[in-house]
Order: structure tokens, then sequence, then C-alpha cells
């Protein structure tokens, strides 16, 4: 997609920064602090009539505790396949089944893998660093070749620059709370 005004650019940078915010937050939700989530199960796929499919897909997840998942599994069949599947996910789960239902227990965290889960957000926090600064340099690259195209002056493009300097920094801001916040929920006994 060309752009070839700043209207149109400043709206598609915004777009790919929150986006980076939301895929962090997303990430975020598969991290275990100890307290159970549908979201933690997210990664596990279960070997379904010879195919491999999310296990959403075989059965409802809910959290009726908050130290407990429970799958309810839809085929009877697949029981076993679904506790497998969670039991190697690696997630450190050791599910139960009870009938057509899988209880997967929450342990609680011990201060090493709440260190590891620490250094595990830090890391996709940093990830989402780097894609927000690289959306900003494609839109410096966009403002210096409407620049050159003559789209816009150079006063323009200088005061247009601080303005995608300043959402970097806002999104950036953003993504720091967000860690600060889940490091915050890691490290809570």
């Amino acid at each position: 997609m060309a752009i070839n005004n700043y209207a149109d650019l400043k709206k598609d940078l915004k777009r790919r920064m929150d986006s980076a915010v939301d895929v962090l937050k997303k990430e975020f939700q598969g991290l275990r602090t100890g307290r159970a989530s549908t979201a933690l199960l997210d990664p596990v796929m279960v070997e379904s009539y010879g195919s491999i499919v999310p296990l959403n897909q075989v059965a409802n997840v809910s959290v009726p505790e908050p130290r407990l998942i429970t799958v309810q599994v839809w085929d009877r069949g697949q029981v076993k396949s679904v506790e497998k599947a969670i039991r190697d996910a690696g997630l450190g789960l050791n599910p139960a089944a009870d009938g057509q239902t899988v209880r997967v227990p929450i342990p609680p965290l011990n201060e090493e893998r709440r260190k590891e889960l620490q250094k595990v957000a830090g890391k996709y926090a940093e990830q989402a660093r780097i894609s927000v600064r690289n959306v900003r340099r494609d839109g410096m690259d966009a403002l210096k070749k409407m620049e050159k195209d003559g789209v816009i002056s150079q006063d323009e493009q200088r005061g247009h620059e601080k303005d995608i300097q300043a959402f970097t920094d806002e999104t950036i801001k953003h993504l720091d709370d967000a860690l600060a916040q889940k490091e915050k929920e890691i490290m809570q006994v």
C-alpha cells in the first residue's frame, strides 16, 4: 500500500504499534502466574482422529477456581489424548481425568520459576519494543521519501518526525507498564 499523505501514514503507524502492544498482552496471558487462566492452555495442541488441533476445538476450557482449570472434553474417546497433550505441552502442569472432565490444578510457583518467568516476560517485552522501533523506522523512511518526492516540505518532515517519535515513546511506555504489571503479578505470592 503506497502512503502518500501524513494522515494515512500516522494511522498506519498507530495501528501497527497498537498491534505490538496487543501481541505482548496476549503473550503475557500465556505466562503462568500461579493463577488459573484459560489462556494458559492456548498453546496446547491435541491429536484428534489423525490430525493435530487446538485444545479449544475438542473441549470447553473453564476456570471454576483460582488454582484450577477444568477441560470438559466433548468426545469421551478424546479424554486420554487431551490429558496427554496438556502434560506434554511443557507447561509444568499435571492434569487428571475425571470422566469426561480433565482437571488441571495450577501449582504455586517457587521462587526460581518466578525469576524464570520474569526473564521470559522481559524477552517478550523486548521483542515488542523492537517491533515498535521497526515501525518507527518505517515511518521515518516514509517521511523522507515523501519529502524527497515533494509531497511535504523539510520543515513538515521534521515536525512529523517529532510526532512519530512522541508516539513511539508513548507506545514503549505502554509496553513497559504492561511488563511492570506482569512482573508484579508473577512475584505476588
